[in-house]
């Protein structure tokens, strides 16, 4: 196992990170025991433990405020609803296709690329999505949606940190996903009233905002923590139906692979 998984033990800075990785590679509790542990947070640490690598005094633990980059990312955050809403309240004809091209640029910020092919698929879907949204139901719909990016940012960084909390806390993988799943349906619950809000704010009916506004947050959350986006993809296109149901049976199917993929640890391992 050490051999088989040596350039990943002698990277990682801690079990959790092992941990992460033998999952991300289908080692389960099962096949741990195999080995003689308990579960593959044991059998990470000993594989950490048994790595050779430099050795370097460890620090004690103190708490890190918000730098620079978090303060820069929330400002991102803002731009896209700054934008939209100062073009809207202007008056001007390209409200609609700015908060289009603001929504789906936010969409890109989070940095970590998710699995599969064709890297920039789910951008162009989502893209698509917003768009012929906005040509059906008006440009206060782009509107809203951009409104929406600030509190999904905020609530997908403190998913985020939760998560990565209850991985430090772990001792197995079924109770890290235990732990997780909740978390992550109190985000979507908190993100779902921010989109309300946000849509009251420019005017659309809540019935099509909403959904539209937790597809593009979970969508950011799986391409953030590098879920495989083809079912990402795949409920961008159902949004792309004319249908009035599509877009809410597209953020419900996705809702269910996020809590499926987001409840892994390797969703949450270090960049």
């Amino acid at each position: 196992m050490l051999h088989r998984h040596r350039e990943l033990c002698e990277r990682a800075v801690d079990p959790l990170e092992i941990a992460a990785g033998l999952e991300a590679h289908g080692i389960t509790d099962r096949t741990a025991a195999r080995f003689r542990h308990r579960d593959v947070f044991s059998l990470a640490e000993e594989l950490y433990a048994r790595s050779p690598r430099e050795q370097v005094p460890a620090a004690a633990p103190t708490p890190v405020p918000a730098g620079p980059s978090a303060f820069r990312g929330f400002g991102y955050a803002l731009l896209p609803g700054a934008l939209a809403f100062g073009v809207a309240a202007a008056g001007q004809a390209w409200a609609g296709p700015a908060a289009v091209a603001a929504t789906v640029a936010a969409l890109v910020w989070p940095g970590r690329a998710a699995g599969g092919r064709f890297p920039s698929l789910a951008h162009l879907l989502a893209a698509a999505a917003v768009g012929w949204a906005a040509y059906r139901h008006g440009a206060a719909l782009a509107v809203g949606l951009a409104l929406a990016v600030a509190p999904g940012h905020l609530v997908a960084t403190a998913f985020a940190a939760g998560a990565r909390a209850r991985l430090d806390g772990s001792r197995a993988l079924e109770d890290f996903a235990d732990r997780t799943r909740p978390l992550l349906i109190a985000a979507v619950a908190v993100f779902t009233g921010a989109a309300a809000g946000a849509a009251a704010l420019a005017g659309t009916p809540l019935p099509v905002a909403v959904p539209f506004a937790l597809l593009l947050f979970l969508t950011r959350l799986l391409l953030r923590h590098a879920a495989h986006r083809g079912p990402v993809c795949a409920a961008l296109a159902l949004a792309l139906v004319p249908v009035p149901a599509a877009v809410l049976a597209a953020a419900a199917g996705l809702l269910v692979h996020a809590a499926l993929a987001l409840s892994r640890a390797s969703a949450h391992a270090r960049p």
